[in-house]
């Protein structure tokens, strides 16, 4: 540019047959004011002083450096953070003492910080524990309770809530109690609606696992989900995340709807509620579209609660400090090299076995079979009402 510039061709010219800018060409041809092409210094620079003006000065940030040794060697306090150093160069009368927040960034800049940063790790996918909810092969509905709501000179309301992880597909149910009879109730008339899914999700809670003092035990909230195919999963006891759409979904009902009007019944909740649960349909249909198919109910299917059942439980368990893990009441060894660790277990009853694999948040499509287990259901165990 600065050639043809040179050759008596207008800068506007040169800018327009270069497809830069007028200023761009006239910034060049300054810098290449009277020198030669091959001396001058075509390196790109910004345009301001090399350095702030308004930088600490370096021998005030030695003198900062210096402060931080002595305070971490010599102090009685045993303090030499930005505060500690700040304290101590005024009571030295240094000239022009630096601001406390200046202190830190030169801290942070001299690399003379103790602490770690954290490390933002890219979140595993939805449904990472269970490989194909996490491929987008099956669809997992999370079910769960709202409880000790009550309405003013009226009954107590508790709600089942039920999402499903990839469509956002809702569903409520309000009444004055929750027991296992009412979640076999509800989930029957919601999958006879909207279809199967491959997997659902429950807490540790009684009235969805059955009881917890008898070994062997399968509730029967597990066995209507298994009789239709779907495969049940309960969480890890006093764990966060697992749980987190549901639970989500649990805070948008109060707010919208049970905090946001004043219910004078219980008929009054539930028409509400049914008004809410209609409209997020509504706005969440796009999103369904893309989720996994759900399966047609079957029409001829009767539940059977002392039938021996069929298929697979999926447990999320965290091991014990000996590698162990308890499932179904029993205890079972599964490596000692994974103590506290995330692992599925798998009851496979058709199989006669329990295999054990592990979880691990960093590395999710890494999930290799640690132990596999005998387990043979006992013939007289059925469901226990709640």
């Amino acid at each position: 540019m600065v050639a043809v510039v040179r050759k008596s061709a207008s800068r506007r010219s040169v800018a327009r047959q270069s497809g830069t800018t007028l200023s761009t060409v006239q910034r060049w041809v300054n810098r290449a004011e009277g020198q030669r092409l091959g001396r001058v210094d075509w390196s790109d620079r910004p345009s301001g002083p090399r350095q702030s003006p308004t930088r600490t000065n370096r021998e005030v940030e030695d003198l900062i450096l210096e402060v931080r040794r002595e305070l971490k060697e010599e102090s009685d306090l045993g303090e030499f953070g930005a505060t500690a150093i700040h304290d101590e160069l005024l009571e030295r009368a240094v000239p022009q003492v630096p601001c406390m927040r200046t202190v830190g960034r030169i801290l942070d800049r001299r690399g003379a910080l103790d602490g770690k940063q954290r490390i933002r790790r890219k979140p595993p996918p939805v449904g990472w524990y269970l490989p194909q909810v996490a491929q987008g092969a099956a669809e997992l509905d999370q079910v769960d309770t709202v409880e000790g709501l009550v309405i003013k000179d009226g009954p107590h309301v508790a709600v089942l809530n039920v999402v499903s992880l990839h469509g956002g597909l809702v569903a409520a149910w309000p009444s004055t109690a929750i027991k296992t009879p009412t979640v076999r109730e509800a989930l029957v008339e919601h999958w006879r609606e909207v279809g199967l899914p491959g997997y659902v999700q429950f807490d540790n809670a009684t009235i969805f696992h059955g009881p917890h003092g008898y070994p062997d035990t399968i509730g029967s909230v597990s066995r209507m989900c298994l009789s239709l195919g779907i495969v049940p999963v309960f969480v890890p006891p006093r764990e966060m995340g697992f749980q987190a759409a549901i639970e989500s979904f649990n805070g948008r009902w109060q707010a919208k709807v049970w905090t946001r009007f004043e219910h004078e019944s219980l008929p009054a909740v539930q028409a509400q509620s049914d008004k809410y649960v209609a409209a997020h349909r509504r706005r969440t249909a796009a999103r369904r579209e893309a989720a996994p198919e759900r399966r047609p109910f079957p029409d001829d299917w009767k539940l059977d609660l002392r039938a021996r059942p069929h298929g697979k439980i999926i447990y999320l368990r965290r091991t014990t400090d000996e590698g162990g893990v308890n499932v179904l009441g029993h205890t079972f060894l599964v490596d000692p090299t994974w103590p506290n660790r995330l692992v599925r277990c798998e009851v496979r009853l058709d199989e006669d076995a329990i295999h054990v694999y592990a979880l691990r948040r960093r590395a999710p499509d890494q999930q290799p079979l640690l132990n596999k287990a005998t387990y043979i259901l006992p013939r007289y165990r059925h469901a226990l009402e709640q």
